[in-house]
């Protein structure tokens, strides 16, 4: 068997060092530091990685030379770069935006127009489309318009008021159907961003019962009578109420949901990912959002957020979620730009003169599972000698098995990889990644 291995190691200056091995069948019978791979062990499909069409990105692209956009939409969509094949498109403004923005400004939808995102955030969308034609989209809301809410305001959240349920459901038809018009696939879509959460940005609350019945009363409904096929995801906020809030869904919808949204700020909470997945297999479990705040790019902080982003899409991955997607594409050399100054760290961010871009060790530590772990693979079965390396393994639809390990600790680890009765001797540096393809 040939193995490709990538290697992400700051401590060697290593970004995706990539060479061939093989395995060694004279190490078949060490019985000692394994990891066990079990291929014929299926689990969870995987739909796919990726990161946030923001009005914040879609303007730090409009910032650069064209050169330079094509070079950063390269870097994320195409199979040399990152890969990436599921994106979020938000429904109206968010924090992200360069100020509050809807669709409409009163009740009369026939109005209703996206000409705001015609200037940024669709080019990009239409840019990414055309290095990856088969990328898939999942939209979310911040808010409903503001005349549709208690309080009257896009922000600082509110309610959507019951006599408006059926109109909103239009509204988010509308958008699918304007986005369908422009070649943009909306696949699916949550009910709204952070349901639980009032803040200062575009936020809007919801009970659970709130989100059953708008979508099995009016957004499925709506769907279906306008011929749309997009999947409703509910909760899409922190894990640490996945499981409760998915009980308190599914017990009052049937097909009109097909799963729930995720996000990572309060924590991993692996074990609601889990219990969700197992009571529930059927319903799909997708990360809709992840970032860390804005930071001055030292060593300890690189290092570390890359391995916050490794550290939760492999306990993610294997608790049985079906694809993880980042925040924001593209920001300045501020962590912005952001109406609500929410500043943040990206993968990519522009050079304070807009003359070029960087490229965070983040994007790197999500390029160890995005490039590999394609569209279709599967979870595989597992089993490791230690918790001081973390792993996940899937097999892609070509038959390739792609582990990816994490050590997060000051001192290497050795190891041995064994699959099908052979087995490859290895070390994992401190603070590194590898990513594996056996073949």
């Amino acid at each position: 068997m040939e193995i490709l291995k990538m290697e992400t190691n700051f401590k060697r200056n290593l970004f995706w060092d990539i060479h061939k091995l093989k395995m060694n069948g004279k190490l078949k019978n060490q019985e000692r530091e394994l990891i066990n791979l079990y291929p014929d062990m299926e689990y969870q499909e995987i739909i796919g990685f990726g990161g946030a069409f923001t009005e914040a990105s879609g303007y730090c692209l409009a910032q650069v030379k064209e050169a330079v956009a094509n070079y950063i939409i390269d870097d994320y969509f195409s199979e040399n770069g990152l890969g990436y094949s599921f994106c979020r498109v938000p429904i109206g403004s968010s924090d992200f935006s360069l100020s509050s923005y809807s669709y409409l400004k009163n009740s009369n939808i026939e109005t209703f127009s996206i000409a705001r995102d015609e200037q940024y955030v669709i080019p990009m969308i239409q840019k990414a489309l055309a290095k990856n034609p088969n990328l898939k989209c999942l939209s979310s809301p911040w808010s409903p318009p503001a005349f549709a809410k208690t309080n009257k305001m896009l922000v600082l959240g509110g309610r959507l008021l019951e006599k408006y349920h059926a109109f909103y459901a239009e509204y988010l038809t509308k958008f699918v159907v304007e986005y369908q018009k422009r070649n943009i696939p909306i696949d699916y879509m949550t009910i709204q961003n952070e349901p639980n959460a009032t803040q200062v940005w575009e936020s809007c609350l919801y009970w659970a019962e709130e989100e059953a019945n708008f979508a099995k009363n009016y957004l499925y409904p709506t769907f279906l009578k306008n011929g749309i096929s997009t999947k409703i995801l509910a909760w899409d906020h922190n894990k640490e109420r996945l499981f409760s809030r998915a009980k308190e869904i599914y017990k009052i919808v049937g097909n009109c949901i097909s799963g729930m949204a995720m996000h990572w700020y309060s924590g991993d909470y692996f074990e609601e990912i889990e219990l969700t997945a197992k009571q529930y297999p059927n319903k799909l479990l997708i990360h809709t959002e992840g970032c860390t705040g804005f930071s001055h790019f030292r060593k300890e902080d690189e290092v570390q957020n890359g391995e916050i982003y490794a550290h939760d899409m492999i306990g993610d991955l294997n608790s049985g979620i079906n694809g993880w997607i980042d925040w924001n594409l593209v920001l300045d050399n501020k962590g912005g730009p952001n109406h609500k100054r929410n500043y943040c760290n990206a993968p990519i961010m522009l050079q304070k003169d807009n003359s070029g871009y960087i490229k965070n060790l983040t994007y790197y530590y999500i390029g160890h599972f995005s490039k590999f772990i394609k569209p279709g693979a599967k979870k595989i079965g597992f089993s490791k000698f230690t918790s001081k390396i973390e792993v996940t393994a899937f097999k892609n639809v070509d038959g390739s098995i792609v582990v990816v390990l994490l050590n997060r600790n000051e001192k290497n680890q050795e190891f041995n990889l064994h699959l099908n009765g052979e087995t490859f001797h290895d070390n994992l540096d401190g603070h590194a990644i590898l990513t594996f393809i056996i073949k």
